[in-house]
């Protein structure tokens, strides 16, 4: 591959990685590790990525495209002998506030749309936990959610027009008003095209909002009292859950004073009409009651914005409970969910694991956490627990995945979740899209 490496260096200069020191890094998503890669290379621009590509196909070798690294299911791991397309330098965002949208490139954080919409009066509502550090890129290559996504809708509803290198090296900008390729590649993890850009829809900032955190007993009345809710009508801004080992684990982190031993829902109406937002969230409040809940109202900004500091914190603060986790990411009917987190509780005392639950409850996303230590706790029970509880998600009419995609991690999984035919259906779009299958090949299908 002496060839390879040459081509690389004179293509990319010091921007195509080649030490294994440079390279280690890009070894890892935020739950997986893969081989060290060929080689690692930083584009930026579209036309560099399409040079890379007609090098790749030359040489018959594989690329994997990487955002920022904090996927959840292996989708940016390379396998062995890769190049990996990090996209971290194509970073352009340009706002168009007179039409509502944004031109952004795929290493533009997700937080960085909504920052700089805000002097229009605009946001970005796709919002993933991740969102100080998660690239649009890989939002769009999983179609992440996030807490607003309840109300507001995942990445792909906002996407507007895509920019994308295909695995001959030519370079695609479509639109999706008729028909809808663009659509394809969102949540295609990468394996039909490479994304170089998109258009997405901006809105305007709801003139008010009302937030609340309700403390229930055990998390499967939190769960029956999200369902009763929103067949009453209520379409929270945002919805979210946590059982009591997040509190727990929060309090810790934070010191702020959550009640611990309890599960833990927080809820947030918004709009232009101040008393149908209160309305909405006394909905929540009376039904979160009726379930054996203690409600407090956040007062003004700063208590509402402490109260989401506590959600996204759930992450990190977990691990101080164990020093590894598997993260899974479910979505499940809203009707089915007080059974599902129950069976998963369940499942993880018969497992002797650590199992924590949080999540998108509203559209019944849930990330169970199963935490370990691998000096304690051997590694293979922890998948077995894992594998079981995608089986829960099916079992009760869900998905494998309602935002973090099938990566490596759940690609066996697949054979159980989808039928023969739909899955020969996907390997015949990847086949027309990649028949040389070098786009982030080994991912998703079984």
């Amino acid at each position: 591959m002496v060839g390879v490496r040459a081509e690389l260096k004179a293509l990319f200069g010091p921007r195509a990685l080649l030490s294994p020191a440079e390279k280690g890094v890009y070894r890892y998503d935020a739950i997986l590790v893969g081989p060290e890669p060929l080689a690692v290379v930083l584009p930026e621009t579209r036309e560099e990525v399409q040079a890379l590509v007609r090098l790749a196909r030359r040489y018959g070798l594989p690329l994997v495209p990487r955002g920022a690294g904090s996927g959840l299911s292996g989708g940016a791991v390379p396998g062995e002998g890769a190049i990996v397309v990090a996209f971290t330098r194509m970073a352009r965002l340009e706002l168009d506030p007179v039409g509502r949208t944004a031109w952004a490139e795929p290493g533009v954080t997700t937080a960085r749309i909504s920052e700089e919409a805000r002097p229009y009066g605009l946001f970005y509502p796709p919002d993933p936990a991740s969102w100080r550090t998660s690239s649009l890129g890989g939002n769009l290559g999983e179609n992440a959610g996030g807490p607003l996504c309840f109300k507001y809708g995942v990445t792909g509803d906002y996407v507007l027009e895509l920019e994308f290198v295909d695995s001959w090296g030519e370079v695609h900008r479509l639109g999706r008003q008729a028909y809808d390729l663009p659509g394809l590649l969102i949540g295609s993890e990468g394996t039909l095209g490479l994304i170089t850009g998109a258009r997405v829809r901006l809105l305007p900032l709801p003139r008010y909002r009302a937030t609340l955190m309700a403390a229930f007993p055990e998390v499967g009345a939190l769960a029956e009292a999200v369902s009763r809710a929103i067949a009453l009508g209520v379409v929270p801004a945002r919805l979210e859950f946590l059982d009591p080992i997040c509190t727990g684990a929060v309090e810790d982190y934070l010191g702020m004073g959550l009640p611990r031993g309890h599960a833990l829902l927080l809820a947030e109406t918004d709009g232009d009409d101040l008393e149908v937002v209160e309305e909405e969230l006394s909905l929540v409040e009376e039904t979160a009651k009726e379930l054996g809940a203690r409600v407090q109202r956040a007062k003004d900004e700063r208590e509402a914005e402490a109260l989401w500091r506590a959600r996204r914190s759930v992450s990190p603060a977990l691990g101080r409970i164990r020093p590894k986790r598997v993260n899974e990411d479910i979505a499940v009917p809203r009707s089915e969910l007080p059974k599902v987190v129950r069976e998963i509780a369940a499942l993880g005392e018969a497992y002797g694991l650590v199992v924590a639950q949080f999540g998108h409850i509203g559209d019944g996303n849930l990330h169970p956490n199963i935490l370990f230590d691998p000096r304690r706790e051997r590694e293979e029970r922890v998948w077995e627990l894992a594998h079981e509880i995608a089986r829960v998600a099916l079992r009760h009419g869900g998905v494998l995945s309602g935002e973090h995609g099938i990566g490596l991690m759940k690609r066996a999984f697949m054979e159980e979740a989808v039928d023969e035919g739909t899955l020969e259906a996907f390997r015949t779009v990847k086949a027309t899209l990649d028949p040389h299958g070098l786009l982030n090949p080994g991912k998703v299908l079984p």
